[in-house]
């Protein structure tokens, strides 16, 4: 197995978080995503849309997408679960991962923000102002959800991780990293210092990656 990285991505964090909670220690090779080599013809040939992660399996499937790659480990690899034993569980998991790796993070990406200044004209003050806006609105909402139902428990749902804390943690990593003020939010950094405690979530952080700079 080997996993095509970057430290920085909050993409590829959900998937080391998973590997390691897995115990699956997967082959690394590095993709710099700010010097372009996502872009080079070898990566592009397997995968065409030029991000990270991606898996290439035992059996020499390529995975792609975080979250596709993240329940894939989980068919794969079933202890520890990643998703709770009941579909109404597995629903409101999903929706939370989802409401993060689809309705925040993508507005925040890399392309996007490279869009936002080398086409568009933007301000790095304003590429920023752009990204915790977004940041701001997806958290308040997972905030409220999160504090209101009764299905949270030390971890977004329950007492173990699931792929919704698995989304979570890079999500706040990315907002620290544009100095977005986090303290409306005791409920995602109760949740955090749960994960953060689990060695699969600190030994994922980017900081602590061979890649990191």
């Amino acid at each position: 197995m080997k996993l095509y990285d970057y430290f920085r991505s909050s993409a590829a964090y959900r998937v080391r978080i998973a590997l390691n909670l897995k115990g699956v220690a997967p082959e690394r090779a590095f993709v710099h995503l700010r010097r372009g080599a996502q872009r080079d013809d070898d990566y592009l040939a397997m995968n065409p849309q030029g991000l990270v992660p991606s898996l290439v399996t035992d059996a020499g499937d390529v995975l792609t997408q975080s979250l596709a790659i993240v329940e894939w480990l989980d068919e794969t690899h079933p202890k520890p679960p990643l998703l709770p034993p009941d579909a109404a569980g597995r629903a409101r998991v999903r929706a939370l991962a989802l409401a993060i790796a689809c309705d925040i993070h993508p507005l925040n990406n890399l392309r996007v923000l490279n869009y936002l200044t080398g086409t568009l004209g933007a301000t790095d003050a304003q590429k920023n102002g752009w990204y915790r806006y977004w940041c701001d609105v997806g958290l308040e909402a997972l905030e409220i959800q999160l504090s209101r139902e009764a299905a949270t428990g030390a971890f977004c749902h329950g007492e173990m991780p699931t792929i919704a804390d698995i989304c979570l943690v890079p999500q706040l990593a990315n907002a620290r990293r544009v100095d977005l003020d986090l303290a409306p939010y005791p409920m995602l950094l109760r949740i955090e210092a749960a994960c953060m405690a689990v060695p699969a979530f600190a030994d994922a952080a980017p900081s602590k990656q061979p890649d990191a700079e």
